[in-house]
């Protein structure tokens, strides 16, 4: 789930030709925004893979509607711009209007504890209100962040009183209002509320007071069981092949992320929110702003909605991913631009995010500048090594090696950057860039990141060199036999470890393999992954526990087998 100086492309570059000039027979018509949207779109999406559907609108009238790649792989049905496909977390803007129609009608307030309509909750000793869940500052720990349960609890069916029950009971991850962490409970929550403050069940909510007014005849609570014509499949990919998604229960992403819909249906939802027909101007207003911490730090995040700056313009954003499915929307209210990429594969080749920004950049003639790998001089490359500070929980080092430059966020992947200037880079297939400035000696001070294209930089200070790898110790592989075993780091989700010859592997439920290296006898890291095991002895030599430290978290694991 939601953040330049940059150059920007001209718009339009204004050729005046003499009378007396001849034009060359040869000369291209240039093309149009809707035929510049298709040549990108169409070279991003495999035709033969799962696709998306896009639309895009500019002053009320769609610019641009297609759809590309198979909603039916094994059927070999092709995609068609009304294709139904889930939402995912584009959900959450619905669920937020709807609590906030509920505000406007006094049947509950913004300020409201929660306490108010889940009088059972274990708000554990904090007042938490109906706000803190609007704009994920809640504190309360996200169930999909839960270990293991994406693997296995989200198979099962649940009310939505049990739904609350599988994480009302999981530590608090900070104050309400602290800080702010997306979160799916929190919406799960909003959902209960709506339905409280209703008497209604939430998808019967949304279809009576949305839906049906603003003729959205293809949206709907995505139940598995009814018939949704034009309901495209899911799909992920194992690698490079494809495959069918994995099964969950749809009343597990319930007001958080269950609903379905097309490009058509989001875009009578957008034409709507210039109107009053389902709020005041006032409260969708209060939806796009987005919320404060307590220390006065701003979120990003409204209501329902990201907010940001696309090439300049106001932007407010989301985007979605449940199995099988990935979606993005985004709407330029000053320039009354809406975008909406729904694709039916969580693995797409092109991010839908990526695109519907590259879209959007496109209506408004500030397209993204082309990404070129330049050389850059390896000496030069090193100037930007270290360790940069984010925030107090994240990291970002920078590392050289073979004349290239990576960056590994703490708990993440080591990614490889290419340099578009002896200063700025960016990663392939992404918007998102990173630049470097140097203090008098020439040495970085800090790094400007700009996740997905975002206008303003997140900023990291360089806090010290790169910390000297792990050395490799040399350690008897008949060890490895000691640590080979099943452990559990939460119901369903299992570190497997097993010998290979002188390896030693690991693998996480649902994840690919990885080799662990070897620090001290008890002691390994994974070089493509920040992060450490510990195996813990018992007093009788034996291996019946495992310790995970990663992304500043630290996991044990019992031994199951």
């Amino acid at each position: 789930m939601v953040r330049n100086p940059w150059r920007v492309a001209a718009a339009l570059t204004l050729l005046t030709i003499p009378l007396n000039s001849a034009v060359p027979a040869f000369a291209a018509k240039p093309a149009s925004t809707a035929e510049a949207i298709d040549a990108m779109l169409a070279s991003a999406i495999p035709a033969d893979g799962p696709g998306a559907a896009v639309i895009a609108v500019k002053d009320g009238k769609t610019v641009f509607r297609k759809a590309y790649g198979m909603a039916d792989l094994e059927l070999g049905v092709p995609l068609s711009p009304d294709s139904v496909f889930r939402l995912g977390s584009i959900t959450k803007q619905f669920t937020a209007v709807a609590v906030l129609m509920l505000a406007e009608e006094g049947k509950l307030s913004l300020s409201d504890p929660i306490t108010k309509f889940l009088p059972d909750y274990p708000v554990q000793g904090h007042v938490i209100t109906v706000e803190h869940l609007l704009n994920h500052t809640s504190g309360i720990r996200s169930y999909t962040g839960i270990p293991g349960y994406m693997n296995t609890r989200i198979r099962a069916d649940l009310t939505t009183q049990e739904l609350v029950e599988a994480f009302a009971r999981e530590p608090m991850d900070f104050a309400p209002g602290e800080r702010w962490q997306y979160n799916n409970s929190g919406y799960v929550l909003l959902g209960a509320v709506i339905e409280k403050a209703s008497g209604k069940k939430y998808g019967d909510f949304v279809a009576e007071r949305i839906f049906r007014p603003l003729g959205m005849k293809a949206t709907a609570y995505g139940d598995d069981g009814p018939i949704l014509p034009k309901r495209a499949s899911g799909y992920s990919r194992d690698g490079e092949t494809v495959v069918n998604a994995r099964y969950l229960s749809m009343t597990q992403p319930h007001a958080a992320g269950a609903l379905v819909s097309t490009v058509d249906d989001l875009a009578a939802w957008d034409a709507a929110l210039y109107t009053e027909k389902l709020l005041k101007k006032a409260s969708l207003e209060k939806a796009w702003t987005p919320a404060v911490t307590r220390d006065g730090k701003p979120t990003h995040y409204g209501f329902g909605w990201a907010v940001s700056t696309l090439r300049g313009s106001r932007a407010l954003e989301h985007g979605g991913g449940i199995f099988g499915f990935s979606t993005y929307g985004i709407r330029l209210p000053d320039e009354r631009v809406y975008v909406a990429v729904l694709a039916n594969t969580d693995g797409p080749k092109a991010d839908p995010g990526m695109l519907g920004k590259k879209v959007a950049a496109l209506l408004v003639g500030k397209p993204f500048p082309a990404q070129v790998p330049v050389p850059v001089d390896p000496k030069v490359l090193s100037r930007w090594s270290g360790v940069y500070r984010f925030d107090p929980q994240t990291t970002r080092t920078v590392t050289v090696e073979g004349g290239k430059i990576y960056s590994q966020r703490s708990g993440g992947p080591r990614l490889e950057v290419k340099p578009a200037s002896d200063t700025e880079f960016f990663f392939e297939g992404s918007l998102t860039r990173v630049a470097f400035v140097a203090g008098p000696a020439g040495k970085a001070t800090e790094a400007l990141f700009y996740p997905d294209g975002a206008d303003e930089p997140e900023r990291g200070v360089r806090e010290g060199d790169v910390p000297a790898a792990p050395a490799e110790a040399i350690v008897d592989p008949a060890l490895y036999d000691l640590y080979a075993g099943e452990y559990e780091l939460a119901p369903g989700f299992v570190l497997t470890v097993r010998r290979d010859g002188g390896r030693l592997l690991t693998q996480a439920t649902g994840q690919q393999e990885l080799e662990v290296f070897p620090a001290s006898e008890t002691e390994f890291f994974l070089k493509v992954v920040d992060a450490r095991i510990t195996f813990v002895k018992g007093a009788d030599g034996k291996v019946n526990e495992l310790v995970l430290r990663q992304g500043g978290r630290t996991m044990p694991a019992k031994r199951r087998k």
